[in-house]
């Protein structure tokens, strides 16, 4: 009777807090979909469709103190079927095969690789000797080598080239970032390359309302490097129109390096800045009319601005997934403010999670997600806190510099661990380098950005470039300066797969739960931080095209070639913690790697192929060519065909001899997996 009495008074202390929970419950059924080996039937959703409405309508009958418990439950099967509806209403053409010929598209996106090389996404896609129903509705093509004779590319242009294709290729490594899903939920049915010309086949047609506005952005793009050349007009343009095109690869790495890269994002940093920009000017301009004042809702209007300013900016931006997240966030908090609610609380954050989770449940996997809810929620807490025990943030002329501060420190520390998971980085100066640079957003940048649209139809814009562009230099010159420290950054070794769910369920207990049950999560938290350096690395790792190969050593990860699948080589080491170049890795390679005894050989190659007549027992053989006629002996061998069904390998040494993982045991038997295991080069 006693325990059943505390488990009562236990969820009675929860009443007014439960609906920070729903997100959480959409997120783990959420998780949940996409963690499984493999798809669920139609007749598996429909059962959990209608056991989700059982079970919610049982609610209503349950004791007062259980009814959440149910309500949990139909909420985590609810967000496994939303994530499922998604997953399947996105469904288009995947390329099943290794295709060069010619490709003719017209562009819809253009921004850069990782490579530095400019990048084209193409719809309406012709493909040759390739059927409509089995052509991808969208595909992205890098443009490579000399192309001085290309035309310039345009949105709505259509064009035409010769190039490789192939489909979305799976992780580098089992259990690693999947491609495959990003292209699936993108839309991207095949990727590749061209070191041809890229010819004009067709005039830019008129085309949607989101080609228009694609338009808009390239020409304002344009306007604003034609005032601002270099990366700061590079800069400008990717927090304006989100282009991020004439970024130099050298200013990426100095913002990486000190953790301002977040700034490049349009992100709820650059939405809420901008809303509160027009928000204040609003509400100031309005009041300066003592009538309207005093008769007119003023912060309402206000507000209804703010949201028109937030729309218009969201357009102009291109209207990624991470914008959008905080067009929602920014839409919840100023629609509190019309309602005569508090803007900034944990109930506000709670809804703009489940409006985001609802329409992009794929969302919660990516880094741009948990960044943003994780720095959102903590400030959110630590901010409202504050204002219940009463504590102030020292003398009013000294307030704004420990809010920022104590922003920063917040934002930066519960984001830490997601950036780190995520990018294998930690920067140990980045807070200097946000308290340094943050502040001109808000003060200069983001001010001088909305008079710039202000001032665009007289003519007048140049004026408040040049003062963005002012702001924009300090911060990529604080960007250099701190990324030439020595030490400014360090890696650390990819997490394992329950660490970061760890550590976002002990710190979502800690805000949410009521009662001394919640230092709980406390124990969640230390638990996720303690299982992080016990993750264990493989000891082998092989390309899912035999291209490469590495092989752990007491020294790090040793590489069996110095260049080429440079991707896959700088992943592996980054996931390892390495800070180690691609041609360091390989130096320590010879020809030959021993792993439990058994000899690693890696074929790069036809000719290495065609010298390799004789394998043995205790060989793990890897090569990058097909084998037609399996060398003589009995070892293990490695090639593209095999490897076409497997993906990525991982071997790892275990009591009983190796044991092996594969990229497709990993994500197993999905609706964005495709393993072609045809037409294998």
């Amino acid at each position: 009777m006693g325990l059943r009495l505390g488990l009562v008074q236990m969820m009675q202390q929860q009443r007014g807090h439960l609906v920070g929970w729903v997100p959480v419950c959409l997120a783990i059924g959420i998780g949940s979909y996409f963690a499984l080996g493999a798809e669920p039937s139609n007749m598996q959703l429909l059962g959990a469709a209608a056991v989700a409405f059982c079970v919610g309508l049982a609610s209503r009958f349950m004791p007062e103190a259980a009814s959440p418990l149910i309500v949990a439950v139909a909420l985590v099967l609810i967000g496994f079927n939303v994530a499922a509806w998604r997953a399947h209403s996105v469904a288009a053409p995947v390329l099943g095969w290794r295709y060069y010929g010619p490709i003719d598209g017209r562009v819809v996106a253009i921004d850069r690789s990782q490579s530095d090389a400019l990048r084209l996404t193409l719809d309406r896609v012709v493909l040759a000797r390739v059927a409509p129903e089995h052509t991808p509705n969208k595909v992205r093509i890098s443009l490579h080598g000399d192309q001085s004779h290309s035309i310039a590319a345009a949105p709505g242009l259509r064009v035409m080239t010769t190039g490789h294709l192939s489909p979305p290729s799976g992780p580098v490594e089992p259990g690693g970032f999947d491609f495959q899903r990003y292209a699936w939920f993108a839309g991207l049915g095949a990727v590749g390359y061209t070191r041809n010309p890229v010819l004009g086949a067709a005039p830019a047609s008129a085309g949607h309302a989101g080609l228009a506005i694609f338009r808009l952005r390239m020409a304002a793009s344009a306007r604003i490097q034609s005032v601002l050349p270099g990366d700061v007009g590079g800069f400008a343009t990717a927090i304006t129109t989100g282009d991020r095109s004439a970024m130099s690869q050298a200013g990426l790495s100095n913002l990486r390096a000190s953790n301002l890269a977040h700034l490049l994002a349009i992100s709820g940093l650059h939405m809420g800045l901008l809303s509160a920009v027009v928000f204040g000017t609003l509400r100031t301009a309005l009041c300066l009319v003592p009538w309207v004042a005093l008769h007119w809702p003023t912060r309402s209007i206000a507000a209804i601005g703010a949201m028109g300013a937030a729309g218009v900016y969201l357009a102009l931006s291109g209207g990624n997934v991470a914008t959008e997240r905080a067009f929602i966030m920014v839409l919840v908090a100023l629609g509190a403010l019309v309602i005569g609610r508090r803007a900034l609380t944990l109930r506000a954050v709670a809804i703009a999670a489940i409006i985001v989770l609802t329409l992009r449940p794929e969302a919660l996997t990516g880094p741009g997600f948990q960044m943003s809810f994780a720095a959102t929620t903590a400030l959110v807490a630590v901010f409202g806190w504050l204002r219940n025990a009463g504590r102030t943030l020292g003398p009013g002329w000294l307030a704004p510099v420990t809010a920022t501060f104590l922003s920063s420190a917040v934002a930066g520390a519960f984001t830490a661990p997601v950036g780190a998971a995520h990018f294998n980085t930690i920067a140990h100066y980045g807070l200097v380098a946000n308290l340094l640079s943050v502040p001109l957003m808000g003060l200069m940048v983001m001010p001088a950005a909305v008079a710039a649209l202000g001032l665009a139809p007289l003519g007048l814009d140049h004026l408040a470039f040049w003062v963005m562009g002012m702001g924009l230099r300090w911060i990529l010159g604080v960007a250099e300066f701190i990324a030439q420290i020595d030490g400014s950054q360090s890696r650390v070794k990819a997490p394992g797969p329950w660490v970061l769910p760890l550590l976002a369920m002990g710190f979502l207990w800690l805000l949410l739960w009521q009662g001394k049950l919640r230092y709980a999560g406390l124990g969640m938290v230390v638990a996720g931080f303690f299982l992080w350096p016990e993750t264990e690395r493989p000891a082998l790792l092989i390309a899912d095209n035999g291209s490469i190969v590495g092989l752990m050593s007491p020294e790090g990860r040793v590489l069996s070639k110095p260049k080429g699948a440079r991707f896959i080589a700088l992943n592996w080491l980054e996931n390892d913690g390495d800070s180690s170049d691609q041609a360091q890795a390989a130096a320590g390679w010879s020809n030959r790697g021993l792993l439990a005894g058994k000899e690693i050989i890696h074929l790069s190659g036809r000719r290495a192929l065609a010298r390799f007549t004789a394998c043995h027992e205790g060989q793990i053989v890897v090569t990058s060519t097909v084998v037609e006629t399996p060398p003589t002996g009995d070892c293990d061998l490695f090639d593209p065909r095999r490897l076409g069904t497997t993906g990525a390998v991982a071997l790892f040494v275990e009591n009983d001899g190796i044991g092996m993982r594969t990229s497709r045991q990993m994500t197993g038997t999905r609706r964005w997996t495709n393993w072609p295991d045809a037409e294998v080069q």
